[in-house]
């Protein structure tokens, strides 16, 4: 992505090859997750991608449809919620995690994550009216966003139904 991103706008081809390759590696570094999520109930997976897909397209709508720049000013802070989730996470690992502690990083993350999708496709519109064309630099981050908000519905969809299973154990 680093690569992607310091390339000149006008290689385009090998800009959309870092593209797909960034894509590639997005996808392979979540392929356990998600071939976890087929072990345990394979309909998770698509629910979590509808949903996500769904909360996008109702989030970029929403910025699409508000007043030019009225959601660019949550960007510091969102910067600062994501910056809470870094530090949590590595106090976590630090001195020992919670149950309370993972469950508040994963809906914090989603609320933060989705709060970028507003973020990033105001700044994409705002961009673009000022001359900035560069389809492959707002796609990559339009991508993240939507590859980080899939992986939390995820892990809260497999959590909720790891948990009803259990439940339904215990009573039979």
């Amino acid at each position: 992505m680093t690569w992607l991103l310091s390339i000149s706008p006008y290689e385009e081809q090998k800009r959309v090859a870092l593209l797909m390759a960034a894509a590639l590696f997005e996808g392979a570094s979540i392929g356990p997750l998600i071939d976890m999520a087929i072990q345990i109930d394979s309909s998770v997976l698509i629910t979590a991608f509808v949903g996500t897909a769904v909360a996008f397209g109702c989030f970029s709508a929403a910025a699409m449809l508000a007043r030019r720049r009225e959601y660019l000013y949550l960007g510091g802070l969102l910067s600062s919620g994501l910056s809470i989730l870094l530090w949590l996470h590595f106090a976590s690992s630090i001195f020992g995690g919670s149950a309370a502690l993972f469950k508040f990083e994963l809906y914090f993350g989603l609320l933060v994550f989705v709060g970028y999708i507003v973020v990033d496709t105001q700044d994409i519109i705002e961009k673009a009216h000022l001359g900035d064309r560069d389809y492959v630099k707002h796609a990559l981050k339009l991508f993240t966003d939507f590859v980080a908000v899939f992986v939390r519905i995820l892990v809260i969809m497999l959590k909720n139904s790891t948990e009803k299973e259990k439940k339904k154990k215990r009573r039979d």
